[in-house]
């Protein structure tokens, strides 16, 4: 059985840093794609960042260019998330999901993790 879990988030103060992890356990097919995602209330899931695990290309949203990286650490089953200069609209539920291909569509990921809060807030 395939299961990711999400850790790492919490409450920020607008600018400061989450380093968001995902840990993927029961996982045997490849080559794959990690990816994050969240929903705020109110709207629709956004695809933020995904990495492949064969050549470890990776995408960014353009919410994300510029103030986060994704990397992958094998050796543990997971991939993390560095999120800086964060801001009152990073505030969201974050979800990890592996798929089979690098893209940033939530309808082509297999599994999901459960979420995890992020909340801006001064």
């Amino acid at each position: 059985q395939v299961q990711l879990v999400e850790s790492g988030g919490g409450l920020v103060q607008p600018g400061g840093s989450l380093r968001l992890s995902c840990t993927i356990s029961g996982f045997t097919w490849g080559p794959y794609a990690i990816a994050w995602f969240r929903q705020a209330p109110g709207k629709e899931r956004e695809g933020l960042s995904c990495i492949s695990s064969s050549d470890e290309r990776t995408y960014y949203a353009e919410s994300m260019k510029g103030r986060s990286t994704i990397s992958e650490e094998k050796a543990k089953n997971t991939v993390y998330l560095q999120m800086n200069n964060l801001n009152f609209d990073d505030t969201a539920v974050y979800y990890c999901a592996i798929g089979g291909g690098l893209t940033p569509r939530s309808d082509l990921y297999d599994h999901w993790g459960r979420g995890i809060q992020v909340t801006v807030s001064s």
